[in-house]
């Protein structure tokens, strides 16, 4: 098939390289001149492993191409996903769709023939609706069926999420429409993916209701943890005491720092806007939003109280900044709060991530990013392992630090406590 995705973002970037290796012939969309030169020469402006090889390969395969000109993409496609940016508002706790809905009014100009046009990126319940609305515009006749299909991919494990996804919702009640999506991702459900065929506004908010209730999860256990510090209990037992009952699952009941990245912290918000605007309440989602901003304060006071509320000049080393591991996305990681926090108070604050130097720091006089692991951990007063990178898993801390015993702070409880302390390291994890 003929597919054209527009936006190559962690969305439209992943799934189009998918697609193109499924045997579809995939235009990738930008009005990023420069992106689309880099995408072209095989560099990639996200961190997926993976990626870059299914890029060069179907680039290659000439299945994979790179534009700029949406007009003509569009001109030559069957099949139109929307996959541009639908960040917060500023000032605002709603999703802001002024990408979503310029594009709309390009692809409403380029239409030349029937088209299914998809919004994959994520969007609030009745944005299809207003998409359809501002292609009618320039399409009486109505050339075209305005579908909802939202992503599921987890930053880090896109490519086997796209290729092994647990389900497809596709949101139309368009029979023409469902026909062709069900054979577009037959080879997905021959291998075992369940799917969903639902109204447009079903999909809108099954992708919001998902992250809004991966969020609680998550915001769940990290108050159990907080609970078992105070009760002498390990968190790790009550994770895996609830995970196996199989109505719970063991999966997201990792207590850690707060949740962040480039979708719970925008759409637990929009959703609560979205109820708003419906004059509906959702309680537990808000409490979850408020309990997650206060996740951060909460661990920089026990960083304070393990430095015995010194932290003037203390060196602090950061293992790992972003939001998650496998990712070089910085979007809403807690390490944006606590790291110029403990700069202003004159903490000395050195980190290392394994995607590079981050920029968000540079106007932190005291913050510096070091090359390694063992430059960061020099002379360090405090080690806090913030981000659980496959390359902090088995750090030999007695080599690197040669004598010296820091404080370290395991916020995603990869060490054994009993073994580190074994070493003679003050060790302290979160909720045990």
């Amino acid at each position: 098939m003929k597919l054209c995705m527009i936006g190559t973002g962690y969305v439209g970037l992943v799934s189009g390289v998918c697609f193109s290796d499924l045997g579809n012939n995939v235009i990738c969309v930008d009005k990023d001149q420069a992106k689309i030169n880099s995408l072209k020469k095989g560099k990639i402006p996200i961190y997926e492993p993976g990626l870059e090889e299914l890029v060069l390969k179907n680039y290659k395969n000439k299945r994979l191409s790179f534009s700029t000109d949406l007009k003509d993409s569009v001109r030559k496609s069957d099949i139109i996903f929307i996959c541009v940016g639908t960040p917060s508002r500023k000032g605002g706790s709603g999703a802001d769709l002024s990408q979503v809905f310029n594009v709309a009014k390009e692809i409403g100009k380029s239409i030349n023939k029937f088209k299914i046009i998809i919004t994959k990126s994520t969007v609030p319940v009745t944005t299809g609706d207003q998409i359809e609305k501002i292609i009618q515009k320039t399409n009486k006749k109505k050339k075209f069926s305005i579908v909802s299909n939202p992503e599921f991919l987890r930053e880090g494990e896109a490519i086997r999420d796209f290729v092994y996804p647990d389900r497809v919702v596709v949101g139309t009640n368009d029979i023409k429409s469902n026909k062709i999506l069900k054979t577009l991702y037959s080879p997905l459900i021959s291998k075992g993916a369940q799917y969903l065929n639902t109204s447009r506004r079903a999909a809108e908010l099954i992708k919001y209701a998902s992250n809004a209730f991966l969020a609680t999860k998550i915001t769940f256990i990290n108050e159990m943890a907080n609970l078992c510090e105070k009760t002498n209990i390990n968190i790790e037992d009550i994770s895996i005491g609830m995970g196996l009952d199989k109505r719970i699952g063991g999966r997201f009941l990792r207590a850690g720092p707060a949740y962040g990245g480039s979708c719970f912290p925008k759409d637990t918000k929009a959703i609560i806007n979205t109820a708003d605007k419906f004059k509906t309440k959702l309680s537990v989602i808000k409490s979850v939003i408020k309990s997650n901003d206060n996740r951060s304060n909460l661990l920089l006071s026990r960083i304070s109280k393990l430095l015995k509320n010194r932290l003037k000049n203390k060196k602090i080393c950061f293992l790992g900044v972003t939001f998650k591991a496998n990712t070089d996305d910085m979007r809403d990681s807690s390490s944006l709060t606590m790291i110029p926090i403990l700069s202003k108070k004159g903490a000395k604050v050195s980190y290392y991530d394994p995607t590079g130097h981050k920029k968000e720091f540079n106007k932190y006089k005291n913050v510096s990013f070091e090359n390694n692991i063992k430059d960061a951990l020099k002379k360090s007063d405090l080690i806090v392992v913030h981000t659980e990178w496959n390359d902090f898993k088995s750090i030999n801390f007695k080599s690197y630090l040669k004598g010296r015993k820091p404080i370290i702070f395991d916020m995603r409880n990869i060490y054994s406590p009993t073994k580190m302390k074994q070493q003679g390291f003050k060790y302290f994890g979160v909720g045990r």
